[in-house]
């Protein structure tokens, strides 16, 4: 946005994190779906129905000329990345390696070429947002295990630390005692 400052964007927010990061930004949602990832499930029928709504905002809205997507990608426990991914319109991917004769073949589909496109471009927009919900709550699963694991191991070096404090009190306690028991024996 920043890139942009003379464009106009229009943002939809998946989960509460994401629209209150907006709130905080004084940023206007159009949509925002909220409590659909809180139990750490993601269900394809809520990808499926943001994915309608967003199909149906850019080709009904003629200001809109792309639609990226915008998510945490699940590298490792220890790493996620934000990834910024253009959604709508499909982006032409160059074949790495394919031959002209591949690329040159003639397939036959008994359908349509549209009415394929038609059944096949929701599908595709429905698993690439699945896909990016499932990518971001196993980044968050992952960032919340990993700050879990070092509060463990922060508490447990505290009990360690509290607990050798603990025991030089209690010797200190019982050498007094000793000291005192021998200095009033030495004293009869």
């Amino acid at each position: 946005m920043a890139d942009n400052p003379g464009k106009k964007f229009r943002m939809m927010a998946v989960g509460r994190k994401g629209r209150d990061f907006f709130k905080r930004r004084e940023i206007d949602l159009t949509e925002e779906y909220v409590g659909i990832t809180g139990t750490g499930t993601v269900r394809y029928s809520d990808a499926a129905e943001i994915g309608q709504n967003v199909i149906k905002t850019f080709t009904e809205d003629e200001t809109i000329d792309k639609v990226f997507l915008i998510f945490t990608e699940f590298k490792t426990v220890l790493s996620q990345k934000p990834i910024v991914e253009q959604l709508l319109p499909i982006p032409k991917i160059a074949s790495e390696g394919a031959s002209e004769e591949a690329a040159q073949a003639e397939y036959i589909y008994e359908q349509p070429p549209a009415e394929i496109f038609g059944k096949l471009l929701p599908k595709q927009v429905e698993t690439q947002i699945y896909r990016s919900m499932l990518e971001s709550v196993a980044s968050e699963q992952g960032s919340r295990m990993t700050a879990m694991d070092s509060a463990s191991k922060n508490a447990g070096e505290l009990i360690d630390t509290l607990t050798l404090n603990m025991n030089r009190i209690r010797q200190a306690a019982i050498t007094k005692e000793i000291i005192e028991v021998v200095s009033g024996a030495a004293a009869l």
